[in-house]
């Protein structure tokens, strides 16, 4: 459904959609590089291409030595995101050394850095407002602005609706305005711990703030993936009393109660409306939408999907709705993409919900403070432990993808290590091998 979607959307608006990708950036001369690259649906390669240089002022290359599969490349995956193109270079999620500098960046070669998953120019109205994921500047997208009236941030590796940029599943990656997008890391923080830096620990940072998250309050979460288990790690920092987690993963929920004290409820077994009524009669004073689109539960909502009647199900948000505390919050930190039928909005006006649309989470707002006062403090290792469940060779990446959709062998969040990389830092897993597809 996505993929037709998208195939008719982009040929009303501008004719065919090219076949091949022609990188936006220099190369240097007779260097290639492996990196993951998408070719159509469920269809990811390892290919040689060439290594990007130096193309504008404020410029870095980074030799990455850190990568990872995030769950919203799985949309990339299926074709569901608008202006793919086959040769896009993947992955938003990067950390490395700094290889090279244009002359206006501050940067040092041979520093080590985490990038932005989304890029910002650091000088526009929303940069200097630190809402750096709305920058104006970066992604020329006429299909975005066509389709949501503004355009936001540039991201890496995430389809020319997103700008179009080379992403770090990679070895190595350009990244405009260096200075802004990539953050020094200390020797204390190992690559296996500053890489989440780059998006999944700030997007469920930015989540939980906006959730308005107090003391003693009782929060829901719905999808235990990475997000959803670092959106609870952060409520019990913030003082919830009690974190609920939806999933039908038996090994996620596991998890979250295991390590981070929440109660879960399986979807399969129990339907999370009825089951938090019983559980918590006054309702949830907060609930955060990590799930996203592509979960559908019911055949109305997989049919509609299915013919194109709506790009993305309010299954999910129609369960927070009324759930949710009067005056209470919603928050979607779950990517969606266009539009959805049935959904309840005269209780979202007739309760006072507080329905706020995360957005793509400004990491430079919130990357130093949680490096600072968390990461280096300890007080993160839980969570660290919590998400990360593999260390795997770049190569395998086409299978992390399969299984990390299929949601086998236990994948979370994995550390994919380059020729680049440094030894395993001790308390994190070891390398390992996923079986072939």
């Amino acid at each position: 459904m996505a993929q037709l979607l998208s195939n008719a959307y982009e040929k009303m608006k501008g004719g065919e959609i090219p076949t091949t990708t022609k990188p936006d950036y220099k190369t240097r001369k007779g260097q290639t590089m492996r990196a993951n690259a998408w070719f159509g649906d469920k269809d990811v390669r390892i290919i040689d291409t060439a290594v990007p240089t130096v193309t504008e002022p404020k410029d870095a290359i980074v030799r990455v030595t850190g990568t990872t599969v995030c769950g919203s490349d799985l949309h990339l995956y299926h074709k569901e995101i608008f202006e793919l193109r086959p040769g896009d270079i993947l992955g938003h999620e990067f950390c490395g050394i700094v290889d090279e500098v244009g002359p206006e960046c501050n940067l040092k070669v041979g520093q080590r850095v985490v990038a932005s998953f989304q890029i910002a120019c650091g000088q526009c109205e929303y940069c200097k407002k630190g809402l750096s994921s709305m920058c104006d500047t970066t992604n020329d997208s006429k299909l975005m602005n066509d389709l949501y009236g503004h355009r936001f941030a540039g991201l890496f590796g995430y389809a020319h609706f997103t700008g179009g940029f080379a992403g770090g599943q990679a070895e190595y990656v350009r990244v405009p305005f260096g200075d802004v997008n990539l953050l020094p890391l200390p020797d204390d923080v190992p690559d296996e711990k500053g890489l989440y830096l780059s998006d999944v620990l700030c997007t469920s940072y930015h989540a939980c703030k906006e959730a308005n998250i107090q003391n003693g309050q009782v929060v829901g979460i719905w999808g235990a993936g990475p997000i959803g288990l670092l959106c609870t790690a952060w409520s019990k920092i913030m003082g919830a009393s009690r974190v609920i987690v939806i999933d039908n993963v038996p090994d996620r929920l596991k998890r979250a109660e295991q390590f981070l004290g929440a109660e879960t409820i399986n979807f399969d077994e129990k339907d999370p409306v009825n089951t938090i009524h019983e559980i918590c009669p006054g309702g949830l004073d907060a609930a955060i939408d990590c799930a996203a689109f592509r979960y559908t539960k019911t055949m109305l909502h997989k049919v509609e999907r299915a013919v194109g009647l709506e790009t993305d199900s309010s299954e999910v948000v129609n369960e927070m709705i009324k759930l949710v505390k009067k005056f209470g919050y919603i928050v979607l930190i779950a990517d969606y993409t266009g539009y959805t039928n049935h959904f309840n909005i005269g209780a979202v006006m007739e309760k006072g919900i507080r329905f706020i649309g995360g957005g793509q989470a400004p990491v430079q707002k919130y990357w130093k403070e949680i490096l600072t006062k968390y990461i280096q403090t300890g007080k993160l290792d839980n969570a660290f432990k919590t998400i990360l469940t593999h260390r795997l060779e770049f190569e395998e990446i086409p299978k992390v993808y399969k299984h990390f959709d299929a949601k086998q062998h236990g994948i979370i969040k994995a550390f994919i290590q380059t020729r680049f990389s440094g030894p395993p830092d001790p308390i994190l897993p070891t390398l390992s091998s996923l079986p072939d597809v």
